[in-house]
C-alpha cells in the first residue's frame, strides 16, 4: 500500500471526505440568462404602486445619517438606501437597485448549491428559475428589505458550509464566518443559521468538522466582524430583545395561526412540493449522507423560529434553497431524457412562476385592483401620496395661529416616511412607532396635533378637544392598512409632552 493510498484510507475511516468529490460544471450561460430575465422583470415593476412602509422607514432613517444600530434593526438597510438615493436618485427604481441586485445573487448562489450536489447544467438552471422566481425573492428583489441581504448571507454560507462537508475544505468555514459577521450588520436572525448547521452536525455529522480548528476560527471572526453590533445592543439595554418582545405580544399569535399558509406561500405550493422532496432526499441519497444537516438544521431553525421569534417561517427561508436546490436536482435526475416527466417539470415551474409574480409583483393595474386584492403585500403601498395630501388639506384648513404652533403625530413609521417624503411645508412629524420614538416628543410649544391613525381613546385621554378632520382614503376603493385611517386634530394637552410621550411608545411591525 502506497502513502497515499494510506492517507486515502485513514481519511475514508475518520469519515472526512478525501477530495473524491467534485462539484459539477457551473452552468454560468444559462443561469445568466435566468438572472438577466429576472433583473429585467423587476426592473419592469419597480415604478410601479409605491413604497413598502419599511422602504419609507429606512429613508427616513437614512436621512439622519449612519447610526451603530437602532432599536429594530443593524444600520446596513438605512445607508444603504441613502447610498442608492445619492447614486441613482431619491426614486422608487432608485432605492431598489440594491434590492434587484440582491435578488441577482441569491439566484446564482442557489444554482451554485445545485452544482455542489452535483447537479447538471439542467437542474441548475431549474434551479436558477425556481429561485428567481419564487415569491420569496421576487418580494425582496422588488423591495428592499432586511431580508434582501439576510438572504443572501443565508445562502452564502450555505454554499460554503456544503463546500466544507462534501470536500472536507475547512477553508471554507472562515468565508462563511466572514459573511455571517457581515450580515450582522443587516438581520440578527442570520445567527440562527449557524446555530442550526452546528445542532445538525452534532446530531447527524460529519462530526469530524468538530476537530477542525478552522470552523472555531470562523466563528470567532464572525463574532469579531460583528462584535460592533453586540457593543451596541449592551450599551444600548438590548433593544433587540424589547423589539423581539413587542413583536410577539403584537404579532405573534397571529403569524403562528399562519406559519404552515405563510410557510407554503414564501415558494408557492410547487416549488414547496420541490422543497419537500429536496428535504427528504437529503436523508436517501447517499451521495449526500455528509450533508443532512442541512434537513435537520433546517427543521430546527423552523421551530426555533416558530417558537421564539414570532412564529414568521420567513426568518429560515433561507435554508429553502438549498432545499430547493437539493429538489430540484432530484427532479432532474427522475425526469431524465423522459419527455412527459420534461413536460410536466416545465409546466409546474412555469405555472408556479406567473402565480408567483400575481402574488409578489405589482403586474396588476392600480384600477383592476379594486376587484382583484389578491397580493396583500402590494397592496400595503397603495395610497401613500394620497394619504399625504390630505394631511396637508388638514394642516392648511387650521387658523394661522393653529399652523404656528402645530405638528403632526403619527401612528406608524410608515405614515411619517410617507409625510417626509411626500409632504411640503407641513410641521415637525412625530412618530412613538420603534426607533422614531426615540427622536423625541414634540416641543412644547406644541399645542395642537393634526393625529394621522393614532388610537382615538389615548388622544381623549391626552387633550382637552379633539375632532376628526378626515379619513384617508386611496381614492381606489382598496383594502389595505391605512385605508380610512383617522386624521384628527387635537388641542391643548392636558399634561407636558416629556410625561405624555412614554405612552405613544410602541415596538412592532407595519400594521
Amino acid at each position: 500500500m502506497t502513502a497515499t493510498t494510506r492517507s486515502v484510507d485513514r481519511g475514508t475511516r475518520a469519515g472526512r471526505p478525501t477530495g473524491a468529490h467534485r462539484a459539477a460544471p457551473v452552468a454560468w450561460r444559462p443561469v445568466a440568462v435566468v438572472v438577466a430575465g429576472l433583473a429585467a422583470l423587476l426592473f419592469a415593476f419597480a415604478g410601479e404602486y409605491g413604497y413598502h412602509a419599511d422602504e419609507l422607514y429606512f429613508r427616513l432613517l437614512g436621512e439622519r445619517g449612519p447610526a451603530w444600530g437602532y432599536v429594530d434593526q443593524p444600520p446596513l438597510l438605512p445607508m444603504v438606501v441613502r447610498v442608492a438615493q445619492e447614486l441613482f436618485g431619491d426614486t422608487m427604481v432608485g432605492v431598489r437597485v440594491p434590492a434587484v441586485l440582491c435578488a441577482a445573487a441569491v439566484t446564482v448562489l442557489g444554482a451554485l448549491i445545485a452544482a455542489e450536489l452535483g447537479g447538471s447544467r439542467r437542474a441548475q438552471t431549474l434551479t436558477a428559475i425556481g429561485v428567481g422566481t419564487s415569491t420569496m425573492v421576487l418580494s425582496f428583489g422588488h423591495w428592499i428589505l432586511t431580508t434582501s441581504f439576510d438572504t443572501v448571507a443565508w445562502a452564502a454560507v450555505l454554499l460554503f458550509a456544503l463546500r466544507v462537508m462534501l470536500r472536507g475544505e475547512g477553508r471554507w468555514w472562515l468565508w462563511a464566518g466572514a459573511v455571517v459577521g457581515l450580515a450582522l450588520y443587516a438581520k440578527y436572525i442570520v445567527l440562527l443559521l449557524p446555530v442550526a448547521l452546528l445542532v445538525g452536525m452534532a446530531l447527524v455529522g460529519p462530526r469530524w468538522v468538530f476537530r477542525d480548528r478552522r470552523l472555531y476560527l470562523g466563528i470567532a471572526l464572525a463574532l469579531v466582524i460583528g462584535s460592533p453590533n453586540l457593543i451596541y445592543q449592551i450599551t444600548h439595554d438590548f433593544p433587540q430583545l424589547q423589539m423581539a418582545e413587542g413583536l410577539a405580544g403584537t404579532d405573534g399569535e397571529a403569524n403562528r395561526a399562519m406559519f404552515a399558509t405563510n410557510l407554503v406561500l414564501l415558494f408557492g405550493p410547487a416549488l414547496f412540493v420541490l422543497c419537500l422532496i429536496g428535504l427528504v432526499k437529503l436523508f436517501r441519497v447517499p451521495e449526500w449522507k455528509p450533508v443532512r444537516a442541512l434537513g435537520v438544521g433546517y427543521l430546527a431553525a423552523t421551530a426555533a423560529a416558530y417558537l421564539i421569534e414570532g412564529g414568521r417561517p420567513d426568518y429560515t427561508g433561507g435554508l429553502l434553497i438549498a432545499l430547493l436546490a437539493a429538489g430540484c436536482v432530484a427532479a432532474d435526475r427522475w425526469a431524465g431524457r423522459r419527455a412527459l416527466r420534461l413536460s410536466v417539470l416545465a409546466l409546474s415551474l412555469a405555472v408556479s412562476a406567473v402565480a408567483q409574480m400575481l402574488l409578489s409583483l405589482p403586474v396588476v393595474p392600480k384600477s383592476a385592483l379594486k376587484d382583484f386584492q389578491v397580493a396583500s403585500m402590494p397592496l400595503e403601498t397603495v395610497g401613500w401620496p394620497r394619504m399625504v395630501e390630505q394631511t396637508e388639506a388638514v394642516y392648511r384648513a387650521l387658523s394661522p395661529r393653529d399652523r404656528d404652533r402645530a405638528v403632526i403625530l403619527t401612528e406608524n413609521f410608515g405614515e411619517a416616511g410617507a409625510l417626509d417624503r411626500y409632504g411640503k411645508g407641513l410641521p415637525e412629524v412625530h412618530s412613538g412607532h420603534n426607533e422614531l420614538y426615540h427622536w423625541g416628543p414634540p416641543p412644547e410649544r406644541a399645542r395642537v396635533v393634526i393625529a394621522v391613525g393614532v388610537d382615538e381613546r389615548r388622544l381623549a385621554a391626552d387633550f382637552a378637544r379633539c375632532r376628526l378632520a378626515d379619513r384617508v382614503d386611496n381614492g381606489l376603493d382598496i383594502d389595505n392598512p391605512e385605508q380610512g385611517v383617522r386624521v384628527s386634530v387635537c388641542h391643548d394637552p392636558k399634561k407636558p409632552w416629556s410625561r405624555l410621550w412614554p405612552q405613544y411608545r410602541h415596538y412592532n411591525a407595519y400594521l
